[in-house]
């Protein structure tokens, strides 16, 4: 077990002549304006403290502390300090644990990331979680399952409760065993058989049941529980318990005792004896009416001051409408103002409680500041996975960043998308070169961002790599500002453009031309250049965008989604591309297969490849590593070579296209001095050098031996090896590269032309340096990414690479059944892309 002053963190234990008391000094109440939660990860209490013995607190200060010191000084500033705190409250709870939140409001967690910081955590099972399908008896596999996580999390030093349902099914199992066992010998061998199923069921009283089923349930828990450690008690309570001041206030008290004597509470409606309540008070009354479970667990969450309240139901959360109804999603973050879009089906066969009681039960806790999940509790490792803030269920939040933003969004960008394709080309120029305009006019802000970004980046463990990435500078600015002008001149006929032309027959002519895709998105890590290039590429072809960049370039992102607002206002278009700020993962993302038409990552290999796994339905542009080789000729011109090399490798390492391994033809090893030029050429850059085996079994003292050629360093970093010839060097690039970039070093232009021929990569270079593999560098302007993918686009992925196409077929009454009847017969004629219309041209003569 951890012990609580591991979870809690540092307490100050002050001696009392008669009093002992535990103050947590850095919890103490703070100014409302500061979030209630704190930056070590200690969530809820302003002030909790333990009073064992004391009768009173006095309504002027902490019961008297500085008379009851036992005069260490360091304990008499701190008590000074606190004193000045008392006026926040008048009475201290004397039996309970925990004094939560002392005078300062309790707030919800605003983010599932927060969720870890969770340290009181009620669990409701609802009845279709811990009952059998049949109604009769309890899922026990299931809820060993439960059982172990809840015990796992207490045993962290979190504060765990329970709210559970079952115990009529458990009583009722019971029952209807003692009554079939009751029957006479003819009644059992009835082939009628009427005391089996639903007439059995419909016999057994649920009060009854309760009755018989409460103990047993109990004694479940126990044997479970008991298996990890954990003690746990169990408590019946009613509606008046809660109606009533005086019982309220007991049960909050037996809880916390519970609890700060590591009990874990076990909480359940009395079923067998339900009286109608007797309020007392009118206000207490109207807070939340007890109706099942669901409200009940809220109720209790908000008396006892929970950070957590986790409702566990039948399905995976909160739909829009049904899930059984075409159109239905799951809604990952939902906000209460959301209530009035969602369409409530029929009730569950068991329990009492609809979804649309947990969507109110789990918004009443909330505003109250209890961070609310409800989850499917059928899903193996829900509690846990809740609580480490993975995605999992609808988290209730009051941040307007919820589950529809990105759906909205999407909508924006089809509808962006539409408004773009309707305008002439010249208005779609027109933006991109505004936006580059905007690139270097606001440079200094945009400097100053990416400075903050930086910053950041620098107190964390980003890679050098990625920093590098990070980093933006007016030269780099610059270039982008040209790029984006190359852009703007040629997309002035990329859309709708004629590919080919067909006279299918007399008075039918068919057309292939060019459209856009529809609506992309494109992730990226690091490279804050890359948003404004791939806005200006949408933009040309009439594409909507979600962009997701990464949190680590928030700064320097926003400023250039700023400036690509103020660029499509100018043409009334500034849905069409969006920033995704919230903190959503990127699977879900993916799951809007139905509104995101392509997927374009870019970054790393680890998140190029996670994209291509994840995205089941969406397809994927991009490549998973950037294994890029270059050949040393026996024909090459070595003082070329050197220059080549060098360029591939340090031009900008942390790119997919630098050079990973050096492949050097034996001769040249071995008949020149191009091996020591060209590692003293590298080792000058700071490159560090492994030596491939053959290599290695050729030096007596060399570089290090690689562990794998599969490697991509993003880094000065390579692999220098050997090869027999031209072939060897062709089947090491299909058996280790990644089809991205390779290059020949050779002035034998037969040998440059079989190996560029026979090389089956995306780009395929002869004495060219591998930076070149560039959508800028290539003459597109800029790329949207990099594809090593054999269909649609191969490369650089410029405006073409985001165009699809369609067919237009015009004709004067095409009737196909005058072809099958030989009325008519078709001819096929290719035509020139370009030339006139024969129909149009026939329809004017």
């Amino acid at each position: 077990m951890v012990p609580f002053h591991k979870v809690l963190g540092h307490r100050t234990r002050l001696t009392l002549q008669a009093t002992k008391l535990m103050v947590k000094p850095q919890t103490f109440p703070r100014p409302v304006t500061t979030p209630w939660y704190t930056n070590n990860g200690v969530k809820g209490a302003s002030l909790r403290v333990s009073l064992f013995g004391a009768n009173q607190a006095r309504s002027h200060g902490l019961i008297g502390f500085n008379k009851l010191m036992t005069g260490n000084p360091s304990q008499m500033n701190h008590i000074r300090h606190y004193n000045n705190t008392t006026n926040l409250f008048k009475r201290l709870h004397m039996d309970s644990r925990s004094i939560s939140r002392a005078g300062v409001g309790r707030a919800a967690f605003q983010h599932r990331d927060q969720l870890k910081h969770a340290r009181r955590i009620v669990v409701k099972l609802g009845s279709a979680v811990v009952t059998r399908q049949d109604g009769c008896g309890l899922a026990l596999g299931r809820l060993a399952s439960i059982v172990e996580q809840c015990a796992e999390l207490q045993n962290e030093g979190r504060e765990l409760m329970m709210v559970t349902s079952g115990a009529v099914a458990f009583g009722a199992q019971k029952m209807a065993q003692e009554l079939l066992m009751s029957l006479s010998m003819r009644e059992t061998l009835s082939g009628r058989d009427s005391l089996r199923g639903g007439e059995v069921r419909n016999m057994l009283a649920p009060r009854a049941s309760a009755a018989v089923g409460q103990s047993g349930l109990m004694s479940l828990y126990e044997a479970m529980f008991a298996q990890y450690g954990v003690r746990v008690a169990q408590i019946l309570i009613t509606k008046p318990d809660f109606y009533n001041n005086e019982t309220r206030r007991n049960l909050t008290s037996t809880i916390n005792e519970l609890i700060s004597l590591n009990i874990l509470p076990i909480i359940n409606t009395n079923d067998a004896v339900t009286p109608p309540p007797q309020i007392q008070d009118e206000k207490i009354s109207k807070k939340l009416d007890i109706s099942d479970n669901d409200s009940l667990a809220a109720r209790l969450a908000s008396e006892v001051e929970t950070d957590l309240l986790i409702l566990m139901t039948d399905v995976d959360g909160i739909y829009n409408k049904p899930p059984s109804t075409e159109g239905a999603r799951l809604i990952d973050s939902f906000s209460p103002e959301m209530i009035n879009t969602l369409e409530f089906g029929e009730k569950s066969l068991v329990g009492t409680g609809g979804m649309d009681s947990k969507v109110k039960a789990a918004s009443w806790a909330l505003e109250r500041g209890t961070s609310v999940v409800i989850c499917n509790g059928l899903a193996q490792g829900a509690i846990k996975g809740i609580v480490h803030g993975r995605k999992i269920g609808t988290f209730f939040t009051t941040n307007n960043e919820n589950g529809l933003e990105v759906e909205v969004l999407t909508k924006n960008a089809r509808q962006g998308s539409r408004i773009l394709q309707s305008l002439p080309p010249s208005d779609r120029a027109d933006a991109i070169l505004t936006l580059a305009d905007l690139l270097e006019t606001r440079q200094p802000d945009i400097l100053v961002a990416n400075q903050r970004d930086l910053d950041e980046a620098s107190k964390t463990e980003l890679s050098s790599s990625l920093i590098s990435r990070l980093r933006l500078t007016p030269s780099k600015l610059n270039n982008l500002a040209n790029g984006l002008r190359q852009i703007a001149a040629d997309s002035k006929d990329i859309v709708g453009r004629t590919l080919s032309r067909t006279l299918i027959s007399q008075g039918i002519e068919l057309r292939q031309i060019t459209v856009p895709i529809g609506v992309l998105l494109v992730i990226f890590e690091s490279r804050p250049d890359c948003l404004p290039q791939v806005a200006a590429l949408a933009i040309a072809t009439g594409n909507g965008l979600l962009l997701k960049g990464g949190k680590e370039a928030c700064y320097s992102n926003q400023i250039l989604m700023d400036l690509v607002k103020e660029a499509l206002t100018t043409i009334g278009a500034p849905g069409a591309i969006s920033l995704v700020t919230k903190r959503d993962d990127i699977s879900d993302l993916l799951q809007l297969e139905g509104d995101i038409d392509l997927v374009i990552p870019r970054g790393s290999s680890a998140l190029v490849r996670t994209i291509q796994e994840q995205s089941k339905s969406i397809p994927v542009l991009g490549h998973a590593e950037g294994i890029c080789h270059v050949y040393v000729d026996k024909d090459a011109d070595l003082e070329k070579a050197v220059k080549l090399v060098r360029d591939s490798k340090c031009d900008y390492p942390s790119a997919c296209n630098a050079m990973e391994t050096l492949l050097v033809h034996e001769e040249v090893f071995h008949n020149t001095n191009y091996f020591a030029n060209v590692c003293k050429t590298l080792q000058r850059e700071n490159v560090k050098i492994n030596a491939g085996p053959k290599l290695s079994s050729m030096l007596t003292f060399g570089p290090p031996t690689a562990t794998s050629f599969k490697v991509e360093f993003s880094d000065l970093e390579c692999i220098i090896e050997v090869v027999k010839d031209m072939g060897e060097a062709i089947k090491h690039i299909h058996r280790y590269g990644s089809s991205h970039t390779d290059v020949i070093v050779t002035e034998n232009q037969q040998t440059a032309d079989q190996f560029l021929s026979s090389v089956d990569s995306a780009c395929v270079f002869q004495n060219v340096s591998s930076r070149f593999a560039d959508g800028y560098r290539l003459g597109l302007g800029a790329e949207v990414g990099i594809s090593t993918a054999r269909i649609h686009a191969r490369g650089p992925v410029g405006m073409d690479g985001l165009l699809t196409t369609k067919w237009i077929l015009k004709g004067d009454c095409g009737i196909a059944s005058e072809f099958t009847e030989g009325k008519r017969e078709f001819i096929h004629e290719k035509l020139s892309p370009n030339s006139e219309s024969v129909i149009e041209t026939a329809s004017s003569e």
